[in-house]
């Protein structure tokens, strides 16, 4: 069946269609085609044993974190973010590949709030094809073939930011923690990522889909997450065998494992379990995130965190990389951060991204986009935390 106009389908939407003229209905996943170059000449980054070979070259790197590039309105402003992140030679970046919402923006807000992707309501879902939807994304995956970074792009968040699991709740029912045994909201889930796998598995920009952004299932059993990432990695992989695929997890432990002293984050009282799901065949490469000052432990306890995954990552024989990592102490991180960079240069851990890239050089205010972990482009701190250390890591010795 052919997608089709929300204007054209049945007359219970006929409302919603007068506001969304640019959203389609995609039962049978066809979508139009992205006005932009995508595909462009190159090799897929890979596993490499407990490294990764990324264009052709087995290495350990340091990327980052820049949720907010797809939700840019203007080409010229992902351009500049991504020439500065090439050269920085930062290998990978991670950028949100969701935008849900459950009422459509005012087409007067800012960025980065004006762009989204899909729309959920008790009608069902809707995806934004549009010049602010999914054009966005299509550009930031053509821009970021020409500067050379490969992207990490997410299907959901755990949070509520720019939708996540609440908007599906909302539109659906359920909460959640029944979100991912909810036969609605994974259809809806799945078709999503099927647009996005479809649309984009021809890129070599793609270093990795990204199941979601810090999935947690409070007070669950953890096989509850395990089975879910079990199914979904392996639909993913169905559709696109190519690329990798990936949590997205902060990497806690759960009690079973042995790891830690018990205290929150070895508990598993967020139904999360590094391990099970690590061992998952259809994920290649486990991720885990560092925030001590939101979880309860000191600063210092960020180097035995990044040594524990590591430890992991060596027995199961696989890939890990601290995901994100940052400090509330704006313009002010290198004293907390570089020990845990220079922790990650001391372990077989593959890469690190900081939480986040930033920059002041484009045509909004850089306030809309950072938070108190951010590290700003050729500040001071950035010199080191970003330059240096990501020199450090491409030249570690394999």
């Amino acid at each position: 069946m052919k997608y089709l106009t929300l204007a054209c389908v049945a007359t219970s939407f006929s409302a919603l269609a007068a506001s969304l003229p640019t959203l389609h209905i995609d039962t049978a996943n066809k979508q139009p085609a992205s006005v932009y170059p995508i595909g462009a000449a190159g090799i897929n980054a890979k596993p490499a044993g407990r490294l990764f070979n990324i264009d052709g070259q087995v290495q350990y790197f340091a990327g980052s974190n820049a949720w907010w590039l797809a939700h840019l309105s203007k080409n010229s402003d992902i351009d500049i973010a991504l020439k500065e992140v090439a050269n920085t030679q930062y290998k990978v970046l991670r950028v949100w590949g969701f935008g849900d919402v459950n009422t459509v923006p005012d087409p007067t807000t800012t960025d980065p709030n004006k762009v989204y992707f899909q729309v959920l309501n008790s009608t069902g879902s809707y995806i934004n094809f549009g010049a602010d939807g999914l054009q966005r994304l299509d550009y930031v995956v053509s821009s970021a073939e020409k500067f050379g970074v490969k992207l990490v792009l997410n299907f959901v968040n755990n949070w509520s930011d720019y939708g996540g699991i609440a908007a599906y709740t909302t539109a659906f029912g359920a909460n959640s923690t029944q979100w991912f045994t909810d036969e609605t909201s994974q259809t809806v889930y799945k078709n999503y990522i099927k647009t996005l796998v479809t649309r984009y598995s021809k890129s070599t920009a793609i270093f990795a889909w990204e199941l979601a952004n810090e999935p947690r299932c409070h007070g669950c059993d953890s096989s509850v997450v395990t089975n879910w990432a079990t199914t979904i990695s392996k639909y993913i992989k169905s559709l696109d065998p190519d690329h990798m695929v990936t949590l997205g997890d902060e990497g806690w432990f759960a009690a079973a494992d042995g790891i830690g002293d018990g205290s929150y984050a070895y508990s598993g009282s967020e139904g999360v379990d590094f391990v099970a799901n690590l061992k998952i065949s259809t994920l290649d490469y486990g991720t885990f995130h560092l925030y001590p000052n939101s979880w309860g432990y000191d600063y210092t306890w960020g180097s035995t965190w990044i040594d524990e995954h590591d430890a992991v990552g060596a027995a199961i024989g696989k890939p890990v990389i601290l995901e994100e990592y940052g400090t509330p102490f704006p313009h002010n991180h290198t004293e907390t951060e570089r020990l845990w960079q220079l922790a990650v240069l001391n372990s077989g851990v593959a890469a690190d991204q900081i939480w986040q890239f930033g920059t002041y050089d484009l045509s909004i205010p850089a306030s809309y986009l950072g938070d108190v972990n951010s590290i700003y482009y050729n500040e001071t701190e950035y010199k080191l935390l970003g330059r240096q250390h990501a020199k450090e890591m491409l030249a570690k010795s394999v």
